[in-house]
């Protein structure tokens, strides 16, 4: 089992193929298995490493209170230091894109471009802090089965698969109740971080499902409008979970942005 130690923690990774390094960051609450189909299709060509965050996935348990993004930063830019290939191309959805983002900004000299897919820049409003409290709570009480129920109607798309369904129950339901219940006090004290994209001055691409509801199309648009060299790319028909729900249409859009780095 690959792992590596960030500040005393366990780490896993899981890796294939070799050429320049591309780093794949999960979202909540998932883990690094979400990015199986394009580990897949890119291991021709880049080292593809897809990261379980601390606490997902086989990562070590977790003892926090939070789990804050720029502490997922710090690990995800450990992994990048271990292998001695820096930079490397980083890719993030929903969560994982406000890790990237966080890279970006914290670890710019370890980040040689960025994809961010179905996830923002910004900080959540009130509303949805108060959203993500309840969805705390309604884990501990209701159980992750619950959870998984909540999420398949939120993240997918109308006509999405039924692998991507049961792929996305499978890794819900397989993450640590107490990581899920520190991940969402993360992401609710996470920053605002439009003002980054503003001063990044590398190739970046922005996905998005053009059904997604939690990270809607015109999320997208306002990163892509602040970031200097970036290619805006929306996939018809999907959710907020492109990855899983369209890998055909989303490796073929990574390969064109990829293969012109």
């Amino acid at each position: 089992m690959p792992v590596i130690d960030s500040d005393g923690y366990r780490l896993h990774y899981r890796e294939a193929g070799t050429g320049p390094l591309t780093v794949f960051i999960h979202g909540y609450p998932l883990d690094a298995t979400m990015w199986l189909d394009q580990l897949a299709a890119f291991s021709d060509r880049r080292r593809c490493v897809a990261v379980d965050l601390r606490g997902f996935g086989l990562s070590d348990p977790i003892a926090e209170d939070v789990l804050p993004m720029e502490r997922h930063a710090a690990d995800v830019a450990a992994l990048i230091a271990s292998f001695g290939e820096e930079p490397a191309d980083v890719i993030g959805l929903s969560m994982g894109g406000y890790v990237a983002l966080a890279m970006a900004e914290l670890y710019p000299g370890m980040v040689r471009s960025i994809g961010l897919i179905d996830t923002k820049a910004t900080a959540d409003p009130e509303a949805a802090k108060a959203n993500r409290d309840v969805a705390a709570l309604n884990a501990v009480v209701r159980g992750r089965g619950a959870l998984a129920d909540d999420l398949l109607e939120a993240l997918l798309g109308s006509h999405a698969p039924l692998t991507a369904k049961a792929r996305l129950r499978t890794m819900i339901e397989g993450t640590r109740v107490e990581t899920i219940v520190a991940a969402l006090e993360g992401m609710k004290r996470r920053p605002n971080r439009m003002h980054a994209l503003k001063g990044l001055n590398i190739p970046s691409l922005v996905m998005v499902g053009e059904e997604d509801r939690v990270t809607p199309v015109p999320d997208a648009e306002a990163m892509a409008d602040a970031l200097s060299k970036a290619r805006l790319v929306v996939i018809p028909g999907v959710g907020h979970m492109a990855p899983i729900e369209a890998p055909a249409a989303v490796n073929a859009a990574l390969a064109e942005y990829l293969d012109a780095l």
